[in-house]
């Protein structure tokens, strides 16, 4: 029998494309933010669309919660930049984006690397992680906020990459605390798990950051840059640590597929250009100048 976990993945992909989309319109629409401050995150907390953005992706958080149950870190989280092709496809539609042809292209070849590695992965549950994997999650919540400090000082698509690697580093610390968390069958385990308020934490320092990078141009290189960085640590310790498993046989086909999802996602930041033109004199209180507007970028 099939397990249900593809259906979250199919559905949490979809999510995380329609968040992607509504949260990059919020944050083109706020203030840059130069300092590492949470009140960006009530900046765009005021705007509804952020809001219907952020209810997408808790969404997409909680469908990949329950593919975490029996599907391996390595898709769920290879999975997760699948949805950068809804992103763009209702980008195309809804906001008149005109993506250059080496996007499009890597999008494509992002889909051919997402379907060999459904096709490799094979469904189980997951191994507990010990009090070394919380004590090391909790060491990387400090590290990512100290780097996300000073990150904030880059700007255009350097900044977009950076910021949005360490939220991607954040979000796959929540998803390895998530991945033994989904197999806590009683109330009381779930909720005294240190590993349910990293994840927590995690999330936030990542949700925080993903804003920030967003603010600084191309919704496109600060979602595949959170992609890339984030499937590579939860892939090696799903498969160290764990229990993930690959179909015996297939483990070259899900190394293949996971360098070509892998290597798209990089290239996007190469190639991608700004969607949205942000006016970077805005005042701190989060107008927009005379004159200013948001537009498709020219290709």
């Amino acid at each position: 029998m099939m397990s249900a976990g593809w259906v979250y993945l199919a559905a949490m992909i979809a999510a995380y494309g329609v968040a992607n989309l509504l949260q990059s319109v919020a944050a083109a629409r706020t203030s840059v933010h130069h300092t590492f401050d949470p009140q960006l995150l009530v900046r765009l907390a005021c705007q509804r669309t952020y809001l219907f953005g952020v209810v997408c992706q808790v969404l997409g958080f909680v469908l990949a919660f329950l593919a975490r149950r029996d599907l391996p870190l390595f898709l769920v989280q290879a999975s997760v930049a699948a949805g950068l092709g809804v992103t763009a496809l209702l980008g195309v539609i809804v906001l008149k984006w005109a993506l250059p042809v080496a996007e499009v292209a890597l999008l494509a070849l992002l889909l051919v690397g997402i379907t060999a590695l459904v096709v490799s992965a094979q469904p189980a549950p997951s191994r507990p992680l010990g009090m070394a994997g919380v004590v090391g999650l909790t060491v990387a919540l400090v590290v990512i906020g100290v780097l996300g400090f000073f990150a904030v000082r880059l700007h255009g698509a350097l900044g977009s990459v950076v910021l949005g690697s360490l939220a991607g580093i954040a979000f796959s610390a929540a998803a390895i605390a998530a991945r033994p968390l989904a197999n806590e069958h009683s109330a009381s385990g779930f909720l005294t798990n240190p590993l349910l308020y990293l994840l927590i934490a995690h999330s936030v320092v990542g949700q925080l950051q993903l804003g920030l990078a967003m603010q600084r141009g191309s919704t496109t290189a600060a979602v595949a840059a959170m992609d890339a960085a984030g499937a590579v640590p939860a892939a090696i310790v799903g498969l160290l640590l764990l229990g993930d498993r690959i179909h015996p046989g297939r483990e070259w086909l899900a190394a293949v597929g996971f360098v070509i999802t892998l290597g798209s996602v990089i290239a996007m930041t190469r190639y991608a250009e700004p969607q949205h033109h942000h006016a970077t004199s805005r005042a701190t209180n989060g107008r927009r100048p005379e004159g200013a507007q948001l537009r498709p970028a020219a290709r």
